[in-house]
């Protein structure tokens, strides 16, 4: 079941590190997403918020089962435990359990946040 190609749509932020540790794991395991940036795009905050059923984020629907308010960390479990993925010992390339840091939201709040790469496909 593992090399069954899931259908994923993420509900994240722009910048934020919970929303960076969802896109580290759909980038350790080469996952295809559809990312709706809730910040950008007010209309996607409150498409998550209906389909949630709550305001947190990230939220991830995968095969349109909803994962709300979860972590990199959690969706990696989830998608192994249901067969979606084969655990893989390889290294994500950004923490997957963990908030921005001081520094981050600093550089946010004075609006250079360098260097970030989002990939949105809308």
């Amino acid at each position: 079941m593992a090399n069954e190609k899931p259908e994923i749509t993420a509900y994240l932020k722009t910048f934020c590190g919970w929303s960076e540790g969802v896109r580290a794991v759909f980038r350790k395991y080469g996952l295809e997403y559809t990312e709706k940036d809730i910040i950008k795009n007010p209309a996607f905050r409150w498409e998550m918020e209906q389909k949630s059923g709550q305001p947190l984020s990230p939220c991830v629907v995968v095969n349109e089962t909803m994962l709300a308010d979860v972590s990199g960390e959690e969706v990696e479990q989830w998608l192994i435990a249901q067969g979606l993925l084969e655990k893989s010992e390889a290294q994500p390339d950004a923490p997957i359990d963990s908030a921005c840091t001081d520094e981050q939201h600093a550089a946010m709040e004075a609006g250079r946040f360098g260097g970030a790469k989002v990939r949105i496909v809308e």
